[in-house]
């Protein structure tokens, strides 16, 4: 965990499509300063408004985590915030020309690289985060999520898919950047075959194909390669738990505990943890007790 915040070196940039919207997509991500937080810019809308990445400002989470400000909206936001806080940057301005951001590969292995390429730079400004100081629990319909006082940010995920393919799957990981980078950031999101048609059928996933997502039909995995690790599934689940996560906007010491989540339980449990203010505190490393 580090003493002080961090920002990119220099401006990164990739070209992709959005798995939603299928449409071509530019993103810039460039240096911020002291406090500034992660911000996505609508450099295609007049006024280049803005949208801060915080829980708060989330409008959608049926597909993806969307967020909205300024009459604007950003979508597919999880992979690369996840790519932020798995490399350790607090700080950066991203520029896009279009709503969604690109899908890239289905996991957050190209955005690491992109914040890898362009180096980080330490800031002066102290690294703040919440201390998880009593447990911390939402559960409802058989999914559930736990934060438990730790001093790390570790993440125990189970999913369970009554599919002999996935079954039931956990894996536990303490978050810091080499463990990110080597274990988790190229996990790919994944789906069947026939929700995809079905999304395609709706004009959705018009950007999906095997180039940025595991499909399984049946009982096979039709990507070329197979799967990139044999518990790939549960692993990109803490993808985006972690992007997830990222918007409380500030990173958590503490341990999550995940079973069955996603994105829509992910956010209820952030709202539920902000209210709960008497189980947590914001700190530095430098102001923590010896």
């Amino acid at each position: 965990m580090r003493h002080h915040q961090q920002t990119i070196a220099a401006p990164a940039g990739c070209s992709g499509v959005g798995v939603h919207s299928g449409k071509t997509v530019n993103l810039t991500i460039k240096p911020a300063p002291v406090n500034h937080g992660i911000r996505f810019v609508r450099i295609d809308l007049p006024g280049r408004p803005g949208v801060s990445a915080h829980f708060n400002n989330v409008v959608d989470t049926s597909l993806a985590t969307v967020i909205g400000a300024e009459g604007c909206i950003v979508s597919t936001v999880e992979h690369l915030m996840a790519g932020f806080t798995g490399m350790s940057i607090d700080n950066a301005i991203v520029e896009v020309d279009a709503y969604e951001l690109p899908i890239m590969d289905g996991s957050a292995g190209p955005f690491t690289q992109l914040i890898k390429s362009a180096g980080s730079l330490r800031q002066e400004g102290n690294k703040c985060y919440f201390k998880v100081n009593t447990p911390i629990s939402l559960a409802e319909n058989g999914k559930t999520v736990t934060v438990y006082p730790a001093d790390e940010f570790r993440i125990t995920c189970t999913i369970a898919y009554d599919h002999p393919l996935i079954g039931t799957q956990t894996c536990d990981f303490v978050i810091d950047s080499q463990t990110f980078a080597q274990e988790i950031c190229a996990a790919r999101t994944f789906g069947f075959l026939h929700e995809v048609e079905m999304m395609k059928r709706y004009g959705l996933a018009r950007g999906g194909s095997l180039d940025n997502a595991v499909v399984i039909d049946g009982n096979q995995v039709l990507n070329e390669g197979g799967l990139r690790y044999p518990d790939e599934f549960v692993r990109h689940k803490v993808l985006d738990c972690i992007g997830d996560f990222s918007l409380i906007g500030m990173p958590i010491m503490g341990h999550v505990v995940a079973s069955k989540s996603g994105h829509a339980f992910n956010h209820a449990f952030l709202e539920k943890f902000f209210k709960e203010k008497g189980s947590w505190e914001t700190c530095t490393l430098s102001s923590r007790p010896a």
